[in-house]
């Protein structure tokens, strides 16, 4: 077995993005400078970061093999197994790091701390170091989060760290069959929601949002008074539960709304069968162009995936 090394995942920044739009760095400019933005901006957050990953960099590779890999390379690249797997960036970085390993050590570092909340970036570039230290020394705290899995009957599956969304890659009804509970009926609506236990303070609290905003507006004034409201639901980063929710369910002659939201639990799947004879998707963590086909034929089975992301957390 070869000596672990670690592997310091980067991402692009908003300016190389803009670069690779417009060719080149004064095309940019114009075009944000005309359009009444402040091209400084951009500017300054991209050196910023690049401060912070040279700064980093430094300290890793007096540790150990160091490795830099950049976010749009991930699906092709393979992870050791004693490899300890550094991020540095938002915290969208994590998500998509976490579904690509196997339970390599994750260490995830916040580049910006006065301009990046982190909830997923417990470290700073001076504390990094140590956390990985300790992490290839088998020392580190670590703090599991469950994913959730779609598992196809054909075999293919998506994991989420976040989210999973089953439905229409367009704006019309997503069609299908949906079982749970000892229940199943056919549904016509936007789609469905499952979320894991970190992701339940994302895409699902704002359709309660929605819910709650939309009943306390239409009680106003009635003599039974202000509707309780109801929470969204916030799990342990390492749930066993998943959460669903349907999106906006018709009930027509052929289609019900009687399960409309629940806990997914390890004795008790979800299953949705396709009725769309095209642009059926499921995709994860709101990656749109990284999905499963689901189209009328598929089976999709939605639970807590075995595999767990190990976050580095002191």
């Amino acid at each position: 077995m070869s000596d672990p090394k670690i592997v310091l995942v980067t991402r692009k920044t908003r300016l190389e993005g803009l670069i690779e739009r417009f060719n080149t760095r004064g095309q940019a400019k114009f075009y944000i400078e005309h359009s009444g933005g402040e091209f400084s901006f951009y500017e300054s957050e991209h050196e910023r970061y690049y401060r912070a990953v040279e700064s980093l960099s430094g300290h890793l590779q007096r540790i150990a093999r160091l490795q830099v890999v950049e976010r749009s390379f991930l699906p092709n690249f393979i992870f050791a197994p004693q490899d300890v797997v550094t991020v540095i960036g938002v915290d969208g970085l994590v998500v998509n790091t976490a579904k690509y390993l196997q339970g390599q050590p994750l260490v995830a570092v916040n580049p910006d701390p006065v301009h990046i909340d982190g909830v997923l970036l417990p470290f700073g570039v001076e504390e990094a170091p140590a956390a990985v230290r300790r992490a290839l020394q088998g020392t580190a705290a670590l703090g599991e989060i469950s994913l959730a899995e779609a598992r196809l009957n054909d075999g293919q599956s998506l994991l989420a760290f976040n989210d999973l969304f089953i439905g229409v890659h367009s704006h019309i009804s997503a069609r299908y069959a949906i079982a749970w509970g000892g229940q199943r009926e056919n549904q016509s609506s936007s789609g469905i929601i499952v979320s894991t236990g970190v992701g339940t303070t994302g895409w699902l609290s704002s359709l309660f949002n929605m819910a709650n905003g939309m009943a306390a507006r239409f009680s106003a004034g009635r003599p039974e008074g202000s509707p309780g409201m109801v929470a969204s639901p916030v799990l342990g980063w390492d749930s066993q539960h998943l959460v669903f929710v349907v999106r906006e369910p018709f009930v027509s002659k052929t289609s019900s709304a009687g399960i409309v939201c629940g806990f997914v639990e390890p004795s008790e799947p979800l299953v949705v069968e396709s009725h769309m004879p095209e642009g059926g998707v499921i995709f994860s963590d709101g990656v749109e162009a990284d999905f499963l086909a689901f189209n009328a034929g598929a089976v999709a089975t939605v639970a807590l995936s075995p595999r767990k992301t190990r976050l580095v957390t002191a």
